[in-house]
């Protein structure tokens, strides 16, 4: 099963890697991680994707709160979230294929951010099925790099960590 974890850390020097390493250590892999200061310079998000039992990810969350520089850990598992990536994808773009890729980047509600000779470089925000949508459109014409920030996450609602 899938878990988005959000881990609130003092922002210094080192925390990621020691963060990171738990779940290595553990055995899981990290399918996405998106790090940021928070409105307070001092404190950074951690948004990390992982996939795994409850009852696994519960002790690897009680392992983190050891961690020096933990604040605090959040499992998103029941709970309304907001949740967002960020994807470039750089696509061929002959000719023949610039009105369709417009017409179909414009339906995503995304954007095209750079363009060449022979290529479009799109941008687009919003859910995984989104993205993973697009990108099979777009595959049809030719991509030739893609770039995804991973998934990143807020509670839906009142609470503030």
């Amino acid at each position: 099963m899938k878990h988005t974890i959000s881990v609130l850390v003092n922002n210094r020097p080192g925390v990621l890697a020691r963060t990171a390493g738990l779940f290595s250590r553990r055995g899981f892999n990290i399918e996405s991680l998106a790090v940021s200061a928070t409105n307070d310079p001092d404190i950074s998000r951690m948004t990390i994707v992982v996939d795994g039992q409850d009852q696994v990810l519960e002790q690897i969350s009680k392992q983190l709160y050891k961690l020096m520089d933990v604040i605090k850990v959040l499992d998103h598992q029941d709970e309304p979230v907001v949740t967002r990536e960020l994807a470039l994808v750089k696509v061929r773009a002959d000719a023949n294929s610039r009105a369709e890729i417009m017409q179909t980047v414009s339906i995503f509600r995304a954007n095209i951010v750079d363009i060449s000779e022979t290529t479009f470089t799109v941008e687009v925000t919003g859910g995984a099925d989104k993205i993973d949508a697009l990108i099979k459109l777009l595959s049809k014409h030719g991509i030739k790099e893609m770039m995804r920030t991973g998934r990143i996450v807020l509670s839906r609602g009142p609470r503030t960590a």
